[in-house]
């Protein structure tokens, strides 16, 4: 039995990922690598722990041995306590055998009993797969103070993105007036950041309504989301100014990084008071050999550069021989460069051999080329997978 909480974070790091491609075949999006020595859902986590939660429930599912590996018991965190922490959730598994989570509300009812643990007042509802830092803590402040049900994270986005989030319409008091899906036709480009509070007394029944419901996907912002709204509960939105990115697809994770090499980049990763926590490879300095260049680039401990970097983004233990280029790439850790090789706007999985002379992408093409994990890349013909931009 844990002691009571006034609020709790229920992490939701289940995501397939299936517009990542083959960067998530055998990996859980949340653990996808990012900005040279993270993964995405560090900054979830590095946020709960500059806003003062201690105790994090993360739902895992798809292909999550790599994720739960990482996430040991939350050291990196501050999350490695016994009066709450970091608790690693899995689809509960009953005496006739287990359940996926059947959608985001599903995920929350079937844990419903690790919430009631800690009597919480407040439910923090996150996800693992977004690039951003907040604090929640000021969000639960408005949240109190507007005497709402549930409180939504809303930030503008481009009018051509907006389809793809949930969409809100507010009022002058930051009251939801509208909620709608995903649509194909947007009104309004507020969009849901996927970060909710809710009162934890409201949110239960709820939640059991929708277990109950035959009819419903068990998801917040198709179906519960929309029941609050007609049952005329008290919905507002916490604006949210700062960057934020939902790193869904190759496009968005390839733009999110190269964010990071603008000269006053949006989201500062040197930021001493907002770090981001991560668990760290713990290798040898990186190199940069005689005749080899780099410029507006990122690059991690244990590389050896011996060709020409530029605007790229270079994990840990990446090699890059004589005479080659890597321009404007992210390339994941462990990955070999042969020797006159070149790398045009590509994103390189974990792992993978380029050989020499081997050219991916192209200085004239938009198109961002996806190595997979593992990858041997020869100069034989084989196929790539490549995102339109």
């Amino acid at each position: 039995m844990g002691r009571k909480k006034e609020m709790i974070a229920m992490l939701l790091a289940g995501g397939e990922g299936k517009r990542l491609g083959v960067l998530t075949k055998d990996l859980a999006k949340p653990a996808v690598y990012f900005g040279g020595k993270y993964r995405i859902i560090d900054f979830t986590l590095s946020n709960c722990t500059h806003s003062g939660i201690d105790t994090v429930g993360v739902l895992t599912q798809y292909q999550p041995l790599e994720l739960n590996r990482y996430l040991g018991i939350g050291s990196p965190w501050g999350l490695d306590r016994r009066d709450g922490g970091m608790s690693i959730l899995p689809p509960f598994v009953k005496q006739k055998g287990g359940v996926w989570y059947k959608g985001t509300a599903n995920a929350i009812y079937q844990n419903m009993a690790f919430i009631e643990s800690y009597d919480p007042n407040y439910v923090l509802v996150i996800s693992g797969d977004h690039i951003y830092k907040m604090d929640y803590d000021l969000m639960l402040q408005h949240h109190k103070k507007s005497g709402a049900d549930i409180t939504i994270a809303g930030i503008e986005v481009p009018w051509k993105e907006a389809s793809r989030f949930g969409v809100m319409h507010v009022d002058d008091e930051d009251r939801i007036t509208a909620f709608e899906e995903k649509p194909k036709n947007p009104t309004s480009n507020i969009a849901s950041m996927g970060v909710y509070i809710f009162t934890w007394s409201v949110l239960k029944k709820y939640l059991i309504q929708d277990e109950a419901s035959r009819n419903s996907s068990h998801d917040f912002g198709k179906d519960v989301i929309p029941s609050m709204m007609r049952d005329g509960l008290h919905l507002s939105t916490y604006a949210f100014r700062g960057y934020w990115k939902d790193v869904g697809t190759i496009e968005s994770l390839w733009e999110a990084n190269m964010d990071l090499l603008d000269d006053k980049p949006s989201l500062d990763l040197a930021d001493k008071d907002w770090r981001i926590f991560s668990v760290s490879p713990n290798r040898p300095a990186q190199y940069v050999a005689c005749g080899a260049s780099v410029s507006s680039s990122m690059v991690t401990e244990g590389c050896i550069v011996e060709g020409d970097v530029e605007r790229s983004v270079l994990f840990f233990g990446v090699t890059t021989g004589k005479n080659s280029i890597v321009s404007e790439s992210v390339i994941m850790p462990n990955v070999k460069i042969g020797e006159g090789a070149r790398v045009y706007r590509a994103i390189i999985g974990e792992g993978a051999v380029i050989e020499d002379g081997v050219c991916i992408g192209s200085p004239d093409d938009d198109a961002i080329t996806v190595v997979a994990v593992g990858e041997f890349v020869s100069n034989e013909p084989m196929l790539l997978e490549v995102e339109p931009s």
